[in-house]
Formats: C-alpha cells, sequence, structure tokens
C-alpha cells in the first residue's frame, strides 16, 4: 500500500508470499520516499531487501528491524508511541499479532489508521487502542468469517484430544508460538510441551521485553527444556513445516512410517502449497487458529474509529465488502491520497 502525504510518498510494508511464487515487485519503490513495515512476517518484511539497495529509510520497531538486512537505513520507531516524520505525527501500538508488531496511525487529513495484520483475540500479544480515525486500512485476512477464538479453541482440542502420539505444531516463532505454548500447558500441562531452539529462543527475547500479555510467563519452564523428541506437543519453526524443525520432524517421520500413526502434524495457519501437500495424506490437519480478526471485530474496530470509509486489506475478494453493510464507504485503491 502506497501513501501519498503531498509531497512524500510512503510504502507501507513490503512482503511478498506466503506463497512461493507469490514475489515482491519493487515497481512498488518507485518514487517511493521511505518504507514503514508493521512487523516482521515474511508477507509483510520479506521484499525489505529491495528497499535497502534502494538506499530508503526503514521504519520500524527495534524487534522488526532485528530481520531487516544489516545495510538497512532504520528508523525506529516505539511499539507505544508517537514520533514526527517529515512534520506527520505518527502514533504506534502493539497489534496483537506479532512480537514487536504495531498498527500505525497518521494525522492526515481526519486520520488515517493502518492496521497492518492485527488480533484482539491474543492472550500473548496485547493489542492497543488507536486513536480515531476517518479513514482506515484494516486487515480483513478471513474476510467475512465470523468465528470467534473460543470456537477455534474448542475444534482444535477437540482434534488434539483424538490424536494418538505425538503431534507436531508448525507456527512462526514470533508470532503463534508463544500462545501456542500457552494455550497447550494449559489443558496438558508443561511436561507436554516442547519448543524447538528457534521457538525458545525467540520467546525468551520476548519474555525479556516485558511488552507480552499477563499470562506469558508461564511458559518460562518451556525455553530451557529438551530434548524434544520426548514430549507429545512440538512446537517448532517453520509455519509450513517447509523448513526449520518442523520439516524436519515431517520428513523423519514420513521416512519412518510414522506420519498417519502415532505421529501427526496440525497446521493452524495459512498454508501454503508445501503444507497443503502435507495435509493431502494421512496424519496431516488444519485448524484455524485465529491470528486475525474476525468479521465481528472488524466491524468492532471501524466502530471505534468512527471511521466514514475503509480499504479491505489482504483479502482474495475485497469486493464481498461492496455488499456489507457496515456503515462506511468502501474504497480499493492501493495509493491512497489524503
Amino acid at each position: 500500500m502506497q501513501l501519498n502525504t503531498g509531497n512524500r510518498r510512503w510504502l507501507l510494508d513490503c512482503g511478498f508470499g506466503p506463497e512461493a511464487h507469490a514475489h515482491f515487485d519493487p515497481r512498488w519503490l518507485k518514487g517511493a520516499d521511505a518504507v514503514f513495515i508493521t512487523h516482521d512476517h515474511i508477507d509483510h518484511i520479506g521484499g525489505a531487501i529491495y528497499a535497502v539497495e534502494a538506499g530508503l529509510p526503514i521504519y520500524a520497531t527495534a524487534q522488526t528491524a532485528k530481520a531487516l538486512p544489516p545495510a538497512a537505513k532504520v528508523n525506529l520507531l516505539p511499539e507505544q508511541g508517537v514520533s514526527v516524520i517529515d512534520g506527520v505525527q505518527l502514533t504506534t501500538g502493539r497489534n496483537g499479532h506479532a512480537m514487536g508488531g504495531v498498527w500505525m496511525h497518521f494525522a492526515l487529513g481526519e486520520g488515517l489508521f493502518y492496521s497492518g495484520d492485527w488480533s484482539e483475540e491474543s492472550d500473548w500479544f496485547p493489542l492497543d487502542l488507536p486513536p480515531p480515525a476517518a479513514t482506515a486500512i484494516l486487515d480483513c485476512s478471513y474476510q467475512l468469517d465470523d468465528v470467534p477464538q473460543t470456537e477455534r479453541f474448542a475444534a482444535l482440542d477437540a482434534l488434539l484430544d483424538g490424536l494418538e502420539g505425538q503431534v507436531l505444531l508448525p507456527v512462526p516463532p514470533s508470532g503463534r508460538a508463544g500462545e501456542m505454548a500457552l494455550h497447550l500447558i494449559r489443558r496438558y500441562g508443561h511436561a507436554s510441551v516442547m519448543l524447538d531452539p528457534e521457538c525458545q529462543a525467540v520467546l525468551a527475547t520476548g519474555l525479556r521485553s516485558g511488552t507480552l500479555g499477563v499470562d506469558a510467563a508461564k511458559i518460562a519452564p518451556l525455553l530451557a527444556r529438551g530434548p524434544l523428541d520426548e514430549a507429545r506437543f512440538l512446537v517448532c519453526d517453520t509455519p509450513n513445516a517447509d523448513g526449520g524443525a518442523a520439516w524436519g520432524y515431517v520428513r523423519a517421520w514420513h521416512e519412518s512410517g510414522r506420519l498417519g500413526r502415532d505421529a501427526h502434524v496440525v497446521f493452524t495457519g495459512h498454508m501454503t502449497a508445501h503444507a497443503r501437500g502435507i495435509c493431502s495424506v494421512p496424519g496431516g490437519y488444519f485448524q484455524r487458529w485465529n491470528v486475525h480478526p474476525p468479521l465481528r471485530d472488524q466491524v468492532r474496530m471501524l466502530e471505534r474509529l468512527g471511521a466514514k470509509r475503509f480499504a479491505p486489506a489482504f483479502c482474495t475478494q475485497p469486493e464481498d465488502y461492496l455488499i456489507e453493510d457496515l456503515g462506511v464507504e468502501v474504497f480499493m485503491h492501493d495509493l491512497v491520497r489524503l
């Protein structure tokens, strides 16, 4: 998304994927003066190397900046606070979705709110409420799906209770890993859950930051536990099991004949072709875990903002919102002029 302030053109996020063929188009950087990145998931940060090569300044939080190339010209944003950039006031707040992730509110016109990815159903990541904004670019990844997290949990618990043996849960370390571990230890106890080293390292950093939810410290006993193979539930990087420890387990279980017998893989987020392939054989499952807002939360956010118009972002059929009576104008432009 490009934001035209009148004398500056800013790119809001620069990701690619999550499908392997969905590349970042460097032409988006043509005429851009700066790039603003909300969080470190690949579909929001994956194209940052092009911004670095172009010599553009990048605005991001300290946690998100850790995922940027070393040569990046980084201007740090607070997770909660106000910055003034080229005369424009930018307010940032935690987005309930990723470690170091923020939404952005630009004091332009009657206010512009850019959510990036966000959720208000997480027990792990807090969500800060933004100031009013007449224009909102809102995460609508789930489109009109209105199933709340409580129902997602019930369905996941029922699935896990019915599986015998070990269960691998592939996750992004800076995303679902912590709240997945928290949910599992609440239901099955600490002894049943283990994290791979990548998740351990990222979550240890998160706990030290002091910016997570009030129950986050309950996972602390998992941060130095091993060996991983002895647990019933294995929470591992990567989210589509196409790399990292998750892919190692899937490959080993398949080759040994365990997959679908006493070893299972449960995906809980967006699945690429690789993950869908695993789910097409015995032992592979999908059960959504909300990390984006269901419709009811999208509507509530628009009401909180007092929005007069909004753009549904990150969805495959934004035109669906044209027939929904949300009480606001719906626009679908890639360039926002205020």
